[in-house]
């Protein structure tokens, strides 16, 4: 189990250094889709670590599924970022392919003439302006299910420390200090949730 944790926590170190290169990098699609299949591969590690756990002692258990925890948040947080760069690229190419068109009507011989149907402008604009709010709120509703991978994590790692605490016979006192430390936590947590869903709002009522 070990060396596959270790393996596992090199490959997603190795898939979060791909996004310094998405600006910059000539075929971004291809990293995208190399980053994708790198996504693909931790989450098959981490349904083997979840069988894995369950054969490692009673007393070491709860450590173990709290690692495996972890790399199945970083991973879903690596997978919100991908989504997020994706949405971002496209709207770059819809712009440039804006642009070319608008830098590509011809002008008459005898006079400057550009016909422009504004109808169909505007309607390209609101089709444009829906499209960029889809993906604003599917990045979203991709942030706000890692949130709540979060809170069902931070609630399983409650319990298990609770036991894992009690196992080892640890003072009430350590107890209360885990439990105020996850109670800090879930406030960080609720308080991104309710950011998060805000600044969608406002994104939506900008745009529409």
């Amino acid at each position: 189990m070990e060396a596959l944790y270790h393996q596992t926590s090199q490959l997603i170190q190795d898939t979060s250094d791909l996004f310094h290169k998405l600006d910059n990098d000539t075929n971004p699609e291809q990293l995208e889709n190399d980053i994708q299949s790198k996504i693909n591969a931790i989450n098959g590690n981490c349904e083997k670590l979840d069988i894995l756990v369950f054969k490692t002692p009673i007393n070491q258990r709860p450590m173990a599924k709290m690692r495996v925890d972890q790399l199945k948040y970083d991973n879903r947080h690596i997978q919100a970022s991908l989504i997020n760069a994706q949405n971002k690229r496209r709207r770059r190419e819809q712009e440039k392919s804006e642009r070319e068109q608008l830098l590509s009507r011809r002008f008459g011989n005898d006079h400057m003439a550009i016909t422009v149907d504004y109808t169909a402008q505007e309607n390209a604009s609101l089709q444009n302006s829906h499209r960029n709010v889809d993906e604003m709120i599917h990045t979203g509703s991709s942030i706000l299910e890692t949130l709540r991978y979060n809170r069902d994590t931070l609630k399983g790692a409650h319990r298990r420390l609770i036991d894992l605490a009690n196992t080892l016979g640890l003072s009430n006192a350590t107890i209360s200090l885990i439990e105020k430390r996850v109670s800090q936590d879930k406030y960080i947590l609720f308080g991104g949730m309710f950011v998060t869903l805000t600044v969608i709002v406002l994104v939506v009522m900008y745009l529409v």
